[in-house]
């Protein structure tokens, strides 16, 4: 490993080792020496040392381990269990197994850096961890949605002395959330090293008091930590470049270190015609702190931030840099086909695209904080984040997580909203309102620049619960009109739909299915608390007071099955599919959120046997009109409702039925559903036919059955085998089928409803990658993918 004379941070991701099933490890009798597994080094001869290395009970026994880069996610190779006692009720964790795991990496440090401070960061670990580093005993965590880092710079070994190793243990027997949450190390983990004297952790805190086209005010507060045993002098040197890489300003400080911690030091910046960070135009800047002692560099810290303003208000909602605007978002979990929780970054991109190509422009990390990847996309995409707490928790661990969410994220532009917990059982109680409060002031005191909120649905006007934060969330605010109500009784309140409609549908179905766990995408199996896209945003578009809505949520996601259990693994609440497969919902609301004209009509027109009955046709649509023609016979022509959907009742018949949307009487989109016929070959979409050769880019392809001349078969099941030659792997399959207990990890997957998807991993070195998709009775189909050499 290369020693650097300035800060290092290394992604630790690459050459772990696995090992699936318990282990026991005895309590280290001396400090240091808890031997076996957990110390690469070898037993010696003594009587203390004999004592200290005794791991009662391994005897001989050998452990196979397998090799692995991270992240990884050992809950989605398991097998389905019909087991409603999985998870924290009946099935929620998606009728997979938890267990327990072990992780250990093995790595060599050069002499000269001794003396250095290294420190280990593991962006999440999906369990309890606990973590040996050469034998020491270094900590336990609980808790699988916020990193953690520990100081290693006692215990490692340096040039002669040895080896180090690093040994995790994921225990995840126990759940956490009611969702499907994975068991093992399923983010990144990072090494970094650097001077004694260097910016602390989540040291720079930037902010934007003034923020207009003309001129902005940029506030940087830096914390400096001094770990050497005597007070040194310094100076930080604070620049700012634009998104070009061009210097805007800089100002430096001189400063007194204290010895053994921490000083703060405060600059305030003047950028004369800034460009100001919206979801229409991210735009980033780059703040470097140089830390400088006797005229020599010791540390160089980056932090990426925006410049804008928010505000929220009673009566019109959200603004942002001054002008109004709706919050148009979605609720998320953060697993995904193919993969469990353990997604390539990538793949999180991936994700956010879909959503943003449907017109959303915000993210509510339900029901936990994000990993931090997903929130530099969402600042480079242009995505609002609702960073949200795990639980209402001011126990010293819910502190901990909480304050840890608060300085890692508070400088990324996209964050606009603390939300603080979800759905508490405590909501609306006196004792809830009392650690509420404490999760909001620790909020204020760490970031008083962004409200807090309380996602509710209950209490939200009992014994001043609701008063503690600056936002009332409203979770299905629509029953009763509850939240209209409140406005008219609390006119100063603030309000955000923060979890909207719970709308159950499978894709590619329009007939309930109890029997396979299927709900029709004509929305006849909504929930008691939920409702219909329809509603949660025509009453917000009538109600700006609202703010916004979270729809729940942009993608199925395993566990919590509903409204049916076994066999649904998975839910049917999202705008998408597990693989991000849209469902007909996914085409409302792109009607309704994006101003490209559009037309979407549902169902399919594959109905052998309904010849001559009526069949219900739905169009969405954002044009002026929609003229329905079936097999080139006009049906009528309706104006379109921007809040609602057309309708009209036709008589089946074979052939193509298509929908021609207009606007100022000009044909500006149209939408056909063509009558297919038997399955006779596959075609492979690739999301990009370029990748990285950084052994973690990962590239979907979708997949799908055609008949001969080219239409998607809507009801075909054929079993598809992938072979992946060259510079890459087959990471994970998947089809979005609820009740589908095929295993992610293989070479087969049916398609479900004419789809499926594989995903392509590059490996570390450049070249092709050539998929093949086989199947019986189909013409196979082949893409070649080209990767190069990742960026330095």
């Amino acid at each position: 490993m290369r020693f650097e004379a300035a800060r290092n941070r290394r992604l630790f991701d690459e050459n772990w080792s696995f090992y699936k099933g318990d282990i026991r490890i005895p309590h280290a009798v001396k400090a240091g020496m808890t031997g076996g597994i957990t110390d690469c080094g070898s037993i010696r001869e003594g009587e203390w040392l004999d004592i200290a290395f005794n791991d009662k009970g391994m005897g001989n026994q050998q452990l196979e381990w397998a090799s692995l880069r991270l992240p990884h996610d050992w809950c989605v190779e398991q097998q389905y269990v019909q087991d409603e006692s999985l998870g924290s009720r009946d099935g929620s964790h998606g009728y997979l197994p938890g267990g327990i795991g072990f992780y250990r990496k093995s790595f060599e440090l050069p002499a000269e850096a001794a003396g250095r401070k290294w420190s280990v960061t593991f962006d999440g670990v999906s369990g309890t961890s606990t973590i040996w580093v050469n034998g020491h005993l270094i900590g336990e965590h609980r808790g699988g949605y916020i990193g953690f880092t520990y100081d290693l710079s006692d215990v490692l070994r340096y040039g002669g002395e040895g080896r180090n190793v690093i040994l995790v243990k994921v225990d995840a027997m126990e759940c956490e959330g009611w969702w499907y949450e994975g068991c093992g190390i399923y983010r990144h983990v990072w090494l970094e090293e650097t001077d004694r004297l260097h910016v602390a952790e989540y040291g720079t805190y930037i902010t934007t008091p003034e923020a207009t086209a003309q001129e902005a005010l940029v506030l940087i507060n830096t914390r400096i930590r001094n770990d050497y045993t005597e007070s040194r002098s310094v100076t930080l040197l604070t620049e700012i470049y634009d998104a070009a890489g061009v210097q805007v300003c800089s100002k430096s400080v001189q400063a007194y270190a204290d010895w053994y911690g921490e000083t703060k030091l405060e600059q305030m910046f003047k950028v004369e015609q800034p460009a100001l960070w919206s979801p229409d135009s991210p735009y980033l800047y780059k703040a470097v702190s140089i830390l400088k002692y006797n005229g020599a560099e010791v540390d160089r810290y980056e932090t990426v931030f925006g410049i804008r303003s928010i505000r929220f208000d009673a009566d019109e909602g959200f603004f942002l840099n001054g002008e109004p605007l709706l919050i148009k978002g979605t609720c998320n979990h953060q697993d995904f086909a193919g993969v469990g929780v353990a997604l390539p970054d990538s793949l999180i991109e991936y994700k956010l695209r879909l959503l943003k190509e449907m017109g959303a422009n915000a993210y509510r990390s339900a029901h936990h904080p994000p990993t931090p990847e997903l929130l530099d996309i969402c600042d480079r995409i242009g995505m609002l984040v609702m960073d949200e707490n795990r639980k209402l928790d001011s126990s010293p661990n819910g502190l901990s997580q909480l304050k840890r969410m608060l300085l890692r994220d508070r400088n990324h532009p996209s964050v606009i909203i603390w939300n603080l917990e979800n759905e508490e059982v405590l909501e609306g109680t006196v004792t809830g309102a009392r650690i509420l409060k404490t999760l909001a002031d620790t909020t204020r005191k760490i970031d008083p620049t962004r409200p807090t909120s309380a996602a509710m649905n209950h209490g939200w006007s009992e014994n001043g619960y609701n008063d503690v934060v600056d936002i009332t969330g409203y979770n299905y605010g629509h029953r009763d009109h509850l939240d209209i109500r409140d406005h008219e009784q609390h006119p100063g309140r603030l309000m955000i739909g923060t979890e909207c409609a719970s709308y159950t549908v499978t894709r590619g179905i329009y007939e309930d299915d109890p029997v396979r766990g299927y709900c029709s995408e004509y929305g006849t199996n909504i929930p008691s608390w939920g409702c219909s896209p329809q509603q949660a945003w025509s009453v917000m578009v009538n109600h700006r007071f609202l703010t916004g809505v979270f729809m729940w949520t942009g993608f199925d996601y395993r566990g919590e099955p509903t409204p049916y259990q076994w066999p649904c693994v998975n839910s049917h609440f999202g705008l998408m599919d597990t693989c991000g497969f849209p469902k007909d919902s996914y085409y409302y609301m792109q009607a309704v959120w994006k101003d490209e004209p559009m037309v979407h009509l549902l169902p399919h027109w594959n109905w052998p046997g309904s010849e001559g009955k009526l069949i219900e046709v739905r169009v969405f649509s954002n044009t002026d009109t929609v003229e329905l023609i079936l097999n080139g016979k006009s049906l009528g022509q309706q104006e379109v409702d921007r809040t609602g959907y057309l309708s009209w009742q036709v008589i089946y018949e074979p052939g193509e039925l298509k929908a021609v949307g207009r606007s100022g009487g000009r044909t500006v989109a149209e939408k056909a559903a063509v009558t297919a016929g038997q399955p006779v070959q596959i075609r492979l979409y690739p999301d990009r036919l370029a990748g990285k050769a950084d052994g973690s880019d990962t590239i979907p392809v979708r997949v799908a059955v055609l008949d001969g001349q080219g239409h998607v078969v809507p009801a075909a099941d054929n079993e598809i085998r992938f072979e992946v030659v060259g510079a890459g792997q087959l990471l994970g399959v998947g089809n979005g089928n609820p009740s589908s207990h095929e295993p992610d990890k293989s070479e087969v997957r049916r398609v479900f409803n004419g789809w499926c998807l594989a995903l392509i991993q590059a490996s570390a070195e450049a070249g092709p990658i050539t998929v093949r998709a086989v199947s019986t009775g189909l013409a196979a189909a082949e893409v070649v993918l080209q990767t190069s050499e990742a960026a330095i």
